[in-house]
């Protein structure tokens, strides 16, 4: 997924080469394409010119497999077939765990348990057990030109029962827990115990439960152990780093709905001054209009007090970003989660009470986020902030964002990602990217379609909100082409945006590489792009939860589609007609 260098006919990675397009993919633990356009000039722009006339000078063929597996000897290519086949059936996919975990292992033996995991599924899918280990596939990727993401995969193997007791003990404040006082939440924003074991339904990306500080703690030092594994094994690398790793996820889910009902407040002033249905960054309210509107209302409190340095700037008229600002400069984290209540004319808390340790929890979580990003600026790596449910994604993105505008000043340190099935995928991606402009940092993001889409829609339809994911398929993929295009429009017109292109979908690959045309892939490397790879590693046993979950990912992924396997046959025939069948790969 991630290096610079080549998109070869296929695509490079450490295990297989899949690109069959699925319905969702998260851009993350999935083997997909991952391009990253660093700032470089790409074709047209928001002036009216064409942005995709380039899509007919390029041509991509998928389906070479000398080309896609050059880095690979003929053992890997039938290790792959071998896996594959095996997670097309039902039953040891279903009981993995069981044929794996307590058979093999009584049969084999620890360490002989230990060997036969990496010549299969553990080889296939992992990098190693440690930065050490992880090294010698790394440099080989670097070689053929993929560059690396690494990811530490180890999960908790804890039952539903624990996970859904960790995630209720850890998303309810004290107040609540206690009735203490009047509060203004709502049921998207609350845990509920049905889903409460947020690994359900979702196979490609790992999943955090909240134990304590200290727990939080040493997932921090595993990222700088993974951050500094990165800077020592390669050039421009990145690290992956969840957010619910690193802190209480009551804070998340409190601050995503404060966020929310700024920004659907606006929403709301704006429909009152005949401004909906105009794209959100469009949106600029009168403040003189605001304040009679309020104070019709019954309002009390004096709007222009709300916007001191905003209105001089702004000429009497803000917008979404300005309205944003509000926020910005509170002393106590928990001064953060007021909501405006439109009667009163003023701000009020989401919650009457926090208490002390929740608030040092709050700061915490803030704390190592900021620790991770100057150990990456330290060695020289790159931060990959990964998205995760939308009940907690916009405190994710809007805390990403503020590290962003710290510390993507001179270049791009901290990656944002934006899921492009969600139905704000396009305003978050272009109020984010003016937001980068006005201040003058570095925009930088991963597109992706999403990993979590059927736990999303059924948690919706349960609780009684509106489903946050596009109906269908095709409509994610028009927002996800709407979302790049914006983003390379403004690489083509300000130098300061960046994206990773994280997809299954070749057509989607495609457009991009239609975008930029021959002339760009022939200054820049031999197929054409920087491409990066998610590597996971992890010690055997504590890396089973995620090889269970890849068993499942792969279940369905290889019964849909034969191509992969078709392919992997295609260049073993190959080596074995023409006595290649001991092919080496050479860097």
């Amino acid at each position: 997924r991630k290096k610079r260098r080549a998109l070869p006919t296929r695509r490079l990675r450490s295990s297989t080469s899949a690109t069959q397009t699925e319905p969702q993919d998260d851009g993350a633990q999935h083997d997909s394409v991952n391009m990253e356009f660093p700032g470089q000039p790409g074709r047209g722009g928001r002036d009216g010119t064409t942005t995709t006339a380039a899509a007919n000078e390029v041509s991509v063929d998928f389906d070479q497999a000398q080309g896609a597996y050059k880095s690979k000897d003929s053992l890997e290519l039938l290790r792959s077939l071998v896996v594959f086949k095996l997670c097309s059936y039902d039953f040891l996919v279903d009981k993995n765990k069981e044929v794996t975990l307590l058979r093999c292992k009584k049969i084999l033996g620890q360490r002989a348990f230990d060997q036969f995991m990496k010549m299969t599924f553990y080889g296939q899918f992992v990098a190693g057990e440690d930065h050490m280990a992880i090294r010698p596939l790394i440099q080989k990727n670097q070689a053929f030109g993929v560059g690396s993401v690494l990811d530490y995969s180890v999960e908790e193997d804890i039952s539903q029962e624990e996970a859904e007791q960790k995630e209720m003990d850890s998303c309810v404040s004290a107040a609540e827990k206690e009735s203490i006082g009047e509060n203004h939440r709502e049921k998207k924003y609350k845990a509920h115990k049905q889903f409460g074991d947020r690994r359900e339904g979702v196979t490609g990306a790992r999943t955090y439960f909240y134990a304590d500080e200290a727990k939080c703690d040493q997932h921090m030092e595993t990222f700088i152990r993974c951050i500094k594994a990165s800077g020592g094994s390669s050039m421009d690398g990145f690290s992956a780093i969840k957010m619910t790793a690193l802190g209480r996820p009551q804070f998340l889910l409190q601050f995503s709905e404060v966020l929310v009902k700024w920004r659907r407040f606006f929403t709301f002033l704006a429909s009152q001054q005949g401004k909906d249905g105009i794209e959100a960054l469009e949106q600029r309210l009168e403040l003189t209009e605001l304040q009679e509107f309020l104070t019709k209302l019954g309002a009390k409190g004096d709007l222009y007090g709300w916007f001191t340095g905003s209105k001089e700037k702004s000429l009497g008229t803000i917008d979404m970003l300005d309205w944003n600002s509000l926020i910005d400069d509170r002393t106590k984290i928990s001064d953060l989660l007021v909501v405006p209540n439109v009667e009163l004319g003023d701000l009020e808390p989401l919650l009457e009470k926090f208490t002390t340790e929740e608030e040092k929890q709050m700061k915490r979580m803030l704390q190592r986020m900021d620790i991770l990003v100057k150990h990456a600026i330290e060695n020289g790596v790159r931060l990959m902030v990964d998205a995760e449910q939308t009940y907690f994604q916009p405190a994710i993105s809007r805390l990403t964002v503020e590290m962003q505008r710290i510390y993507n000043k001179e270049k791009p340190v901290i990656f944002n990602t934006y899921q492009c099935y969600l139905k704000e995928a396009y305003d978050n991606v272009t109020m984010d990217v003016e937001l980068s402009r006005r201040e003058g940092w570095h925009f930088a993001s991963k597109l992706v379609r999403g990993a979590y889409m059927y736990q999303e829609r059924e948690r919706a339809k349960d609780i009684g909100y509106e489903d946050p994911i596009n109906p269908d398929y095709e409509s994610t993929n028009i927002m996800y082409h709407r979302c790049l295009d914006y983003v390379l429009d403004e690489i083509a017109l300000n130098r300061n945006a960046n994206v990773m292109v994280a997809s299954h979908n070749e057509d989607t690959v495609k457009h991009t590489l239609g975008r930029y045309g021959p002339n760009y892939i022939q200054r820049h490397c031999q197929a054409g792009f920087p491409v990066y790879k998610y590597v996971p590693y992890g010690p055997v046993n504590e890396v089973m939860p995620y090889l269970s979950r890849r068993a499942q990912e792969n279940r369905g992924f290889m019964k849909g589609a034969q191509k992969e396997r078709e392919l992997l046959w295609k260049e073993l025939k190959r080596r074995l007609a023409s006595g290649e069948l001991l092919y080496r790969p050479v860097y």
